[in-house]
């Protein structure tokens, strides 16, 4: 892709790369598109990285992702909801989803209190993108109907292998062997 330089069209929700801080940029701003992977955007603004969800891609003049969902009749958090959400979550330098790459260990629902837990994984435990990752999944499972509270732990053990990605993510890597 090449880099594009855009006004933003409305205020915007970014994290910062690589902590993953959340801030607003304003309608008006100039930022740089640097790259677009898996439905989100990296952009530079004022010598900083940030990451725009594709939900909000529309703020920079890109189609926006419509995630999109029946709220349960019974007034519950539907698990399948969540796992179609978390398909929509990318790594930020392989452009595919996080199930398919066998990250997500495990979805936990606290129907009482509204509450989902995830434990997930890196591909490398040093990975600067954990963070953003994070912030990824908490942004994109909060927007299923019923959901208040999205905790998300980091958890090494066990390490992840190329094993633990589906056979689709390894051919479309070129990781099968």
């Amino acid at each position: 892709m090449t880099q594009r330089i855009v006004n933003l069209e409305r205020d915007c929700m970014v994290r910062r790369v690589p902590t993953g801080e959340q801030q607003v940029l304003k309608q008006g701003e100039f930022v740089t598109i640097t790259q677009d992977l898996g439905g989100n955007y990296t952009i530079t603004w004022r010598g900083n990285m940030y990451r725009v969800d594709g939900t909000d891609a529309d703020a920079i003049g890109r189609k926006p992702l419509k995630l999109e969902f029946d709220t349960p009749l019974d007034d519950n958090i539907d698990k399948a909801q969540i796992y179609q959400a978390l398909e929509t979550v990318y790594d930020p330098e392989i452009p595919v989803n996080l199930l398919s790459l066998g990250l997500v260990y495990q979805v936990s629902v606290d129907q009482a209190s509204r509450l989902v837990d995830i434990d997930m994984t890196l591909t490398a435990p040093g990975c600067g993108m954990g963070p953003v990752l994070v912030g990824d999944v908490e942004h994109r499972v909060s927007m299923v109907p019923n959901v208040e509270r999205v905790n998300v732990n980091l958890v090494f053990d066990p390490p992840w292998s190329r094993e633990m990605m589906s056979e689709e993510a390894q051919l479309e890597t070129g990781l099968f062997f």
